[in-house]
Parts: C-alpha cells; structure tokens; sequence
C-alpha cells in the first residue's frame, strides 16, 4: 500500500501499489494526489462556472469545449 496526501486538504489515503494512479505518482513527481471529495467539489463547482456562461477554458482545443 502506498500512502499519498491530498494537495488541496493534506488528507492521507492509501492506493494499492498495482494502480495506475499510484505507478503514476512513484515514476512522475510532477503529478498530484486530489482525494475524491476534492475532485467532486471542484467538478461540481466547475460546472457551475461553465453554466453560467462566463467562465472559459484558455489551455484546451476548440474540440473539447464544444464537447461540453
């Protein structure tokens, strides 16, 4: 079991070792641990920024707004 802390409220979890996530986190520091209700709270929070029509993606292609 690999033990990882959230990087929004430093709340520590364990991954089991055979994860993807958990490989990704040993070989590439450069990628981040957000536990579960972080990533819901920013998803939801997200969606209600796109919702209200004046919130924009910068860094995306012109595919993956129109997606949403």
């Amino acid at each position: 079991m690999m033990r990882v802390q959230c990087v929004i409220c430093d709340k520590i979890e364990e991954l089991n070792d055979d994860t993807l996530q958990a490989k990704r986190l040993r070989n590439r520091p450069i990628h981040t641990h957000m536990c579960d209700e972080c990533h819901e709270r920013i998803t939801e929070r997200t969606n209600e920024r796109l919702a209200s029509g004046s919130f924009r993606f910068y860094r995306s292609s012109r595919r993956i707004e129109d997606d949403f």
